[in-house]
């Protein structure tokens, strides 16, 4: 699969924020409908001990206890720091809330597959010549990998048409093998387990 570069990005959130101006403003109520929003998402990296935040946007249909959502974000800091096997990350997470409303507040569950982009690095990377690569090596050219973010979060309504939203979870990394994984070979593919959170702002129609 080939890198998702800032450009595919900012194309995605276009379309996504179109087709949500678009949509009809038939029968809604505060509990249906399309909602865009934006967040500063974190995420710690537990493969690489290090934390990145981004920035993102997202855009979802609600219909009483159930959401389905799309969510694009950009991490454009070098990664994991210096020296840096890749210049900025790039995400985008599709799946599902479930949650009731109660009064003003939505706590939810979420489940949301998708994809992490590794950018080529900012500058030459030096690789040793060993097998199997450290994983750093492996990405270092560019790579997209599966995602999965699974946890949980609360909306809270601020006016009918917009509400705070945080979000917390498991980001599990899907990195490619066979690699070198913090001195230990991993002969195929393995997933990691990065603490990721996530705070914004939405508007509904």
């Amino acid at each position: 699969m080939s890198p998702i570069t800032f450009k595919h990005l900012a194309t995605g959130i276009g379309t996504t924020l179109v087709l949500a101006a678009a949509a009809p403003a038939a029968a809604q109520t505060d509990r249906s409908g399309f909602e865009i929003g934006v967040q500063v998402p974190s995420a710690r990296s537990s493969e690489f001990d290090t934390t990145d935040v981004g920035v993102g946007a997202r855009i979802a249909w609600r219909a009483d206890w159930l959401g389905v959502e799309a969510e694009f974000n950009g991490y454009p800091g070098d990664f994991p720091g210096r020296p840096a096997f890749s210049s900025s990350r790039t995400e985008g997470l599709f799946g599902a809330t479930v949650g009731p409303h109660i009064g003003r507040v939505r706590p939810f569950a979420k489940l949301r597959p998708g994809f992490m982009t590794f950018q080529e690095a900012p500058e030459p990377f030096g690789c040793i010549a060993i097998f199997p690569p450290p994983l750093s090596c492996t990405l270092a050219a560019g790579r997209t990998v599966f995602a999965l973010d699974a946890g949980g979060g609360i909306e809270i309504s601020a006016t009918p048409g917009t509400f705070l939203r945080v979000d917390a979870g498991d980001l599990l990394v899907k990195y490619p093998g066979p690699t070198t994984d913090q001195n230990i070979d991993q002969r195929g593919s393995f997933f990691s387990h990065d603490f990721r959170v996530a705070a914004g702002v939405g508007f509904r129609f």
